[in-house]
């Protein structure tokens, strides 16, 4: 009776794990799905703080410039952004990138940004830019990420809209 009831207590959990597992997969990819597309980055506004970040956005580009730059988000986990704003003072830039979403556990979903020179090689940005992802709809992204600011650490939030 005993081995009975213990094979059926491991079927019982490996079916739960399974189907948790599946839920987190199914919700990967309509994540996927959702981002797959071209957006406009609307607004960037921070979140904690009056102050601007005194850094490049990236390491690419100063805050302003990135508002209105274009980003493709493309099935295969690639893609590309372009600041073109010629009325500030912004490099004209369109920079490859890979894009990854993550899930953990009792955390909120990620967004892993890594760019690419013009040689196609990984540029030196560590990890890449880990930005967690606020919302995502079929219509509207919104993604935060930390930064320090006079000292402290305050958000910015990047606001997108789907072209």
């Amino acid at each position: 009776m005993k081995h009975g009831f213990k094979t059926y207590c491991i079927a019982i959990c490996s079916a739960i794990l399974l189907l948790t597992s599946c839920s987190s997969s199914k919700e990967l990819r309509q994540s996927d799905r959702k981002i797959t597309g071209k957006w406009v980055l609307q607004t960037i506004v921070t979140d904690g703080t009056a102050g601007k970040p005194k850094d490049k956005i990236f390491n690419e580009a100063d805050f302003s410039c990135f508002i209105g730059s274009e980003w493709k988000f493309d099935r295969d986990n690639k893609g590309s952004y372009a600041i073109f704003d010629k009325q500030k003072d912004c490099p004209q830039i369109t920079r490859t990138i890979s894009w990854s979403i993550t899930e953990t556990p009792n955390s909120p979903q990620t967004i892993t940004v890594k760019r690419f020179d013009n040689n196609n090689n990984v540029m030196g940005d560590g990890p890449g830019f880990i930005l967690v992802v606020n919302q995502l709809d079929n219509t509207t992204m919104k993604l935060k990420s930390d930064v320090m600011i006079d000292g402290h650490t305050a958000g910015i939030i990047y606001n997108f809209v789907k072209k």
